[in-house]
């Protein structure tokens, strides 16, 4: 298959990777490879210099699964990698630059791509905040009204952000930064910013960590904003039946009625992406700096 510049083979296209039933379609290694090399133009801005945690499943949905970080000897020399330190040595993380490494990857069952929140060169330094909205079921609506108790606030604070259905039961809301700030600032102000949302309506938003202290209220999981830590790609399939794609969507589209964590598909999300539903939002990058502010005289 043609990807850009290179030619890729992929092996095995009619193999399924998603298996249908009544509800849900079968796909195919073929059509996950179709997908990945159609949206690729609106998928790498997100993942250029991003070290990676592959999520593969070599015999399909059914079969085992298994978490990826080091980059193995086998993968071609034209992929990029990164080395970055871990506690008592580093890992090689695969880095996806191009059309013809999407299409590699999904060829080797990477349904789900993991990207970190920082980039190569500035690995220490976050460009993104994320806020993992997390409900106790597949309680959707409880998923709308948390994002927009925390869109307000982030106004409030002076950020901007950006929704992404998750493809599985809840939302992203991505806030753009500068990199100035090192992954415990970043992390400590999600914490404190979801502290204050989760006293502001302590009956449906928590933060706790244990589930069984979380009842029935909404998780705000800021644990993804940490060093070494990956939150799923804008645009990356999920495995789950039916291939549901982690989707951006703009703010208005949250009034839809019609949608849920899991609205978009393979056979589908492109057509979305196409709306450019971010418009350009990541590129309006801020530093914490104001907002810290704002947020000490809110805290008192």
């Amino acid at each position: 298959m043609r990807a850009g510049r290179r030619t890729v083979e992929v092996h095995r296209p009619d193999k399924v990777i998603f298996p249908g039933d009544g509800d849900t379609k079968t796909y195919t290694k073929g059509d996950l490879v179709d997908y990945y090399r159609a949206v690729a133009p609106f998928m790498l801005p997100h993942l250029r210099g991003r070290p990676l945690m592959l999520e593969r499943y070599p015999d399909g949905l059914g079969g085992p699964r298994f978490m990826q970080k080091n980059i193995p000897d086998a993968y071609p020399d034209w992929i990029s990698r990164v080395e970055v330190p871990k506690e008592g040595g580093t890992v090689c993380h695969t880095v996806c630059d191009d059309s013809a490494t999407l299409v590699y990857l999904a060829d080797q069952a990477a349904l789900t791509l993991h990207r970190w929140l920082s980039r190569a060169g500035r690995i220490d330094r976050p460009d993104r905040l994320v806020f993992d909205l997390d409900p106790a079921g597949d309680d959707f609506p409880a998923v709308r009204e948390a994002a927009r108790h925390l869109r307000a606030l982030l106004d409030e604070l002076g950020l901007p952000s950006a929704p992404m259905t998750t493809g599985s039961r809840g939302l992203h809301v991505v806030v753009p930064l500068t990199g100035r700030e090192d992954f415990d600032e970043v992390r400590a102000f999600a914490r404190d910013v979801s502290g204050i949302l989760a006293a502001t309506h302590p009956d449906e938003l928590t933060t706790a960590a244990r589930k069984k202290d979380r009842g029935d209220r909404l998780y705000l999981d800021v644990g993804r904003n940490a060093y070494a830590q990956t939150a799923v790609v804008p645009f990356t399939v999920r495995a789950r039946p039916g291939a549901p794609v982690a989707t951006p969507i703009t703010w208005s589209q949250l009034d839809d009625p019609g949608l849920d964590a899991r609205r978009w598909t393979v056979a589908d999300a492109v057509e979305q992406a196409r709306t450019d539903p971010w418009a350009g939002a990541m590129s309006r990058g801020r530093g914490l700096g104001p907002a810290r502010r704002r947020l000490a005289k809110m805290r008192g």
